[in-house]
């Protein structure tokens, strides 16, 4: 009898597993709060940003101050990757690899400009033209990708291309929000780049940010990454504001660049999963990099808040965004709300091959894409759209059971979704005098 009981049992569990597992787990659920319903229409048009936040029921008070600790996690606090250099300058370093990058000193202007933190953007930048910003030569204008902030010694000399269009897409909004004449002229600077980029003609390899012909970002602006890409360099919305604010003539270029990213993306994250490589050929299929095998990987995770920014500022390819939105959430939700892993190969099984960082080499439940998986809330079409923002609402920048800590990716990741998620990442346009 008992080895009856327990065949049974074993039934049962398995039933269970293979209902969580298989398709069921993709059917919504029940939630008081009932099926999210994304906006229609993007910032752009109405002016109107989503706090979903608060739609979830959280208080504003809650709110403010959970935006207020991530931000003073991330810059201020005792684990901060925000250092401040002499009277003027300051840096963002990414501490697991004892460096700074073009992807955090960007990425840390756009969230002092989008908070309004003139002092800390201007900081940033200083050291960033300091001592990052080649100044002549065929790389004019353009950045060093890697630098050790301890000797300001270039660890590359080279590019990565996502940091030229955050820079320059945050020295727009500068501009915009503080004007030009208040000791930094942001606007200038950043057409500095833009027309250093349009003059970029292959002398000693060095090629635009953009490649020309397929309209699309490269990996990097040199011959040997002109001809491929990275999926979460693709921002459409950005290439929509370079069109509306450099002013510069190429306006109808930049939308074009901008339909091209999104109708990329469209091949790039084609699986039903939802995942997308991390590095892709411009046809989107997945390209192999040196010895690594096409993955899910860190880069990945910043695709879907990538494309929930587009949707909250212009809703052009609302479709098929809120059907992207809908595969990778169910996707993650099968694979557990609180245990998913952060790497997979497209078809959502185990990688082959796990890409380390900071001396780990392991899969874990990362809070970086926690929170880019939450902001796709934002184009969110099912009641288990809520779960992933809960999700994102309880998540803690902290050490991980095994030590691993990354205030840098996790960090910016997750002050970046909470930013979205609360309606504080904008389209910042020239303010009324």
């Amino acid at each position: 009898m008992k080895k009856y009981i327990c065949l049974i049992t074993l039934a049962v569990l398995c039933f269970y597993s293979w209902g969580f597992s298989g398709d069921d787990c993709e059917k919504d659920i029940d939630d008081q709060r009932g099926v999210m319903v994304p906006w229609q229409k993007g910032a752009h048009e109405t002016g109107k940003y989503r706090n979903v936040f608060l739609e979830a029921g959280y208080s504003q008070e809650d709110i403010n101050a959970k935006l207020a600790k991530a931000y003073y996690d991330v810059f201020e606090g005792p684990d901060r990757v925000c250092f401040q250099v002499g009277d003027t300058m300051a840096y963002i370093s990414d501490l697991k690899n004892h460096d700074a990058r073009t992807e955090g000193l960007s990425y840390g202007m756009m969230v002092a400009v989008q908070l309004d933190k003139k002092e800390v953007f201007d900081r940033l930048w200083r050291w960033t033209k300091k001592t990052m910003q080649h100044q002549g030569g065929a790389r004019d204008a353009y950045f060093a990708w890697s630098v050790n902030p301890e000797s300001d010694k270039h660890n590359a000399e080279g590019s990565a291309s996502d940091g030229e269009l955050y820079f320059i897409t945050s020295l727009l909004f500068a501009g915009n929000r503080w004007g030009n004449d208040t000791g930094i002229n942001y606007y200038g600077e950043a057409r500095r780049i833009l027309d250093a980029m349009w003059l970029k003609d292959g002398t000693e390899g060095i090629m635009n940010v953009i490649n020309v012909k397929e309209k699309k970002i490269t990996f990097v602006p040199d011959k040997s990454g002109y001809d491929w890409t990275d999926p979460s360099y693709h921002l459409p919305a950005f290439f929509e504001i370079w069109a509306e604010y450099a002013r510069d003539g190429r306006e109808s270029f930049y939308r074009e660049c901008a339909d091209t990213a999104r109708a990329y993306l469209h091949r790039a994250c084609s699986a039903p999963t939802g995942l997308n490589a991390d590095i892709t050929e411009f046809s989107g299929e997945p390209r192999k990099f040196g010895f690594m095998p096409a993955a899910f990987r860190f880069d990945s995770w910043r695709v879907p808040m990538n494309i929930a920014m587009d949707y909250s500022w212009y809703t052009k390819d609302r479709a098929w965004q809120q059907d992207y939105g809908k595969r990778i959430q169910n996707f993650l939700f099968c694979k557990g709300l609180d245990t998913f892993d952060d790497q997979f190969n497209l078809d959502g099984t185990p990688p082959r091959w796990i890409l380390p960082a900071g001396g780990y080499q392991k899969l874990r439940h990362s809070l970086g894409l926690v929170a880019t998986s939450a902001a796709a809330s934002i184009m969110g079409t099912q009641a288990k759209s809520w779960k992933f923002v809960d999700a994102v609402w309880n998540a803690k920048l902290e050490p991980y059971a095994d030590g691993y800590f990354d205030p840098y990716y996790d960090g910016l990741l997750y002050l970046f979704s909470l930013m979205h998620l609360s309606g504080n990442y904008r389209i910042i346009a020239p303010q009324s005098k």
